[in-house]
């Protein structure tokens, strides 16, 4: 039985909810991000969480659905009162160019704003593969930073802020 937490569709006829990571679709998503993460990402170099981690404290996880249909995901993490991250956003094979990624982004911008955030930041690849995930973010004001948290500094990873 799932726990999530239903929100108004978005402008794209789609729904953002809070999802308990149980759903075989959800970890079927996740298992194939973290595949292509590794596959993008040299080893040292990569900081997708697994699923466990998605499910410890201070994490919240969205999927975004049109009916019973998997669109995406992404999370929220809890860094200090004044800062969040985002963690893994993805979109579903199939269902990229039609918004979802931009829906969650703003959900999850709207989200550390209410939290009473100050800061929100992420950490993405720096090789070509995660350049429209860098252009997304560019596009929603978010600005390449310094390391963040316990991150350091890495030529295979792209760190953006946001000030809220």
């Amino acid at each position: 039985m799932s726990s999530r937490i239903e929100e108004p569709p978005s402008r794209t006829g789609t729904r953002i909810a809070v999802d308990d990571l149980t759903g075989t679709d959800i970890v079927d998503l996740l298992a194939t991000h973290l595949a292509e993460m590794h596959a993008n990402s040299p080893a040292g170099s990569m900081h997708a969480l697994d699923l466990a981690e998605l499910r410890g404290p201070g994490i919240t996880f969205w999927s975004v659905r049109e009916g019973a249909e998997l669109l995406g995901c992404g999370a929220l993490k809890w860094l200090d009162a004044a800062h969040g991250e985002i963690k893994s956003m993805r979109t579903a094979t199939g269902h990229t160019g039609r918004g979802v990624a931009a829906d969650l982004l703003r959900h999850i911008v709207g989200e550390a704003r209410a939290r009473g955030y100050r800061r929100l930041s992420l950490e993405t690849g720096a090789a070509p593969y995660y350049l429209p995930a860098q252009r997304l973010y560019a596009r929603h004001g978010f600005q390449v930073c310094p390391p963040f948290a316990d991150y350091t500094d890495d030529p295979h990873s792209v760190f953006m802020t946001l000030a809220l």
